[in-house]
């Protein structure tokens, strides 16, 4: 299994977030190779403040992916915004931890390439994703209503 070196950092207030230790297991389920990961929980205005910034998108997404290098380890930074993560979730009907073990997963997978602009891209990030957290032992991120 790949080497992983994640800092987690925690700048939202928000009760009953994840902790590091899940955050590094659903990061290392993810990895195909060695990587140093800054993952960042973020409340709205620094979620909504990143994504205008580095998007050009004037609202707070519920993950934002920076890669900065793949060689020769993986590199790069995942935001998460709480306040979205936990509103997905209620309105998706997923749990907490299932809906930020999916976006930890989706934001890993962005640091190694993959993306979603067009629809064969999007369809095998969807079944990259679907796999990984089905094998981590949540339902199918993408079917709804998917409780654990």
């Amino acid at each position: 299994m790949p080497g992983l070196s994640m800092n987690v950092q925690y700048a939202s207030a928000l009760e009953g977030l994840p902790t590091p230790a899940q955050f590094k297991r659903w990061a290392r389920k993810t990895l195909r190779v060695d990587a140093e990961i800054a993952l960042r929980i973020v409340d709205e205005d620094e979620g909504r403040m990143l994504n205008r910034e580095y998007r050009g998108k004037d609202y707070a997404t519920n993950v934002l992916s920076f890669p900065l290098t793949e060689e020769p380890q993986l590199m790069g930074d995942i935001v998460l915004c709480a306040p979205v993560v936990l509103r997905e979730a209620k309105e998706q009907h997923k749990s907490v931890e299932a809906h930020f073990a999916h976006l930890t997963v989706h934001g890993v997978l962005h640091l190694h390439g993959y993306d979603h602009e067009t629809e064969p891209q999007a369809e095998l990030m969807e079944t990259l994703e679907t796999g990984i957290v089905m094998n981590l032992g949540y339902p199918d991120p993408y079917k709804e209503n998917a409780q654990p």
